[in-house]
């Protein structure tokens, strides 16, 4: 019976309920980079563009942003402080901003809070890269609790470039990737009620949850593997071997059906994996797409991503799921991102130098029109659409909100 409860609860909290337009958390309400939104303008003139409706200073960092009931929420780090920001989606005003002592950490990069928080309940929950737990009233950013994972006896071993992987809320849980392939807590209170152990430390990526063959399981990197586990105590299932230079395994998997997309940077690659409740075997694999950061888009059976690392030829690149087949990339994109809207019709690409471009996902070629520039410096965080608005930033601590509004 019990079994049979979690796996109700994590069909049931597989998405994050939200109302039209809000983008609860990483990877939107469905954890797919789509959005389904479609009264928003992607054709411009040649005398037109899209207006930018408000700008903010949010410090250092490459936190995504969640969006909720006319809400926005990011992270960033100003002078070994991080901040959870909140602010009103239509205007920029900071309704709430919570502050706490946290090192930077710039290590071979700007450094600053990498993972994006997640809206649920009327509640927002964040994670620091030293492994300071936060819950937050969403609405007056009150403390509910706090936690560390990362110290005293028995905690997470931090990983080489700290906790970066965003928190999963999943039914009385919340999910996290920290240990030896993940632990998870109590969402009322912050409680441990299951942590990994083992000599791995934890990878990335974020949690995901699935169904698999009837069995709730969550996909957890760490440095060496992506490992299946039972999201109710932890069980590890299997796990697939999965070495990457510098123990990067960063970007989400892609699963459908019974088969999941891998991929990583520094030359290692992707794999399409059989997998079933026992174990996975390899389709295909090869290194056509290699996400150092950000996983892939899946849109009528292609793979749309960033192939490459940053200052290496990275760029936007299609691929066949089934095969592995390369079917087109673009260099002018380098390591940006890019992100599904329309229920996967259209591409929104922000490039690593910050130009904004739109295009139709076409497995034919990479079709964008008019560019704007919205951004400088360096761009590598996913941009967010709600509410036709679309939230962007830099590594700096740079946010634009620009009017994607039809006329």
């Amino acid at each position: 019976m019990k079994s049979s409860w979690w796996l109700l609860a994590l069909v049931l909290g597989a998405v994050i309920p939200a109302a039209a337009g809000d983008w609860p958390q990483w990877r939107g309400p469905d954890r797919d980079g789509i959005s389904r939104e479609t009264g928003w303008r992607s054709d411009w003139g040649a005398e037109d563009r899209p207006k930018i409706l408000w700008e903010a200073k949010v410090g250092i960092g490459f936190s995504s942003f969640a969006v909720s009931e006319g809400r926005v929420f990011t992270l960033g780090n100003d002078s070994d402080t991080d901040t959870l920001w909140c602010f009103e989606a239509a205007t920029g005003k900071v309704l709430w901003a919570h502050h706490y002592p946290m090192p930077l950490d710039a290590l071979y990069f700007e450094g600053g809070p990498v993972s994006t928080p997640v809206v649920e309940g009327g509640r927002v929950f964040a994670i620091g890269k030293r492994g300071l737990v936060h819950c937050l009233n969403a609405a007056d950013g009150s403390v509910v609790w706090s936690t560390q994972i990362a110290e005293g006896e028995g905690g997470s071993r931090m990983p080489t470039w700290g906790f970066s992987g965003s928190p999963v809320v999943q039914g009385d849980r919340v999910l996290i990737n920290a240990g030896a392939f993940g632990l998870a807590l109590q969402k009322a209170d912050g409680s441990l009620l299951w942590r990994s152990e083992g000599a791995s430390e934890a990878g990335y990526s974020s949690p995901l949850p699935a169904v698999i063959e009837g069995a709730a399981v969550a996909i957890f990197s760490n440095t060496k593997a992506w490992v299946a586990a039972d999201p109710a105590t932890g069980q590890e299932k299997w796990r697939h071997r999965w070495l990457t230079r510098y123990g990067v395994n960063a970007a989400d998997p892609i699963i459908q059906g019974q088969e999941m997309f891998i991929s990583s940077g520094y030359d290692k690659g992707a794999a399409l994996l059989k997998i079933s409740a026992s174990g996975a075997e390899v389709v295909w694999q090869n290194k056509e797409m290699r996400n150092m950061m950000n996983p892939c888009l899946l849109i009528d059976g292609k793979l749309y991503g960033i192939d490459g690392n940053e200052g290496d030829g990275a760029g936007l690149k299609c691929l066949d799921w089934k095969t592995g087949a390369a079917l087109w990339k673009d260099d002018r994109v380098g390591a940006g991102t890019v992100i599904g809207a329309s229920g996967g019709e259209k591409l929104i690409v922000l490039t690593e130098k910050g130009e904004l471009l739109f295009a139709p996902a076409d497995p034919s070629g990479f079709k964008p029109g008019r560019g704007f520039s919205i951004l400088s410096g360096k761009c590598w965080t996913v941009p967010v659409l709600s509410d036709a608005r679309l939230f962007a930033r830099n590594a700096e601590g740079r946010v634009v909100c620009v009017d994607l509004s039809l006329p």
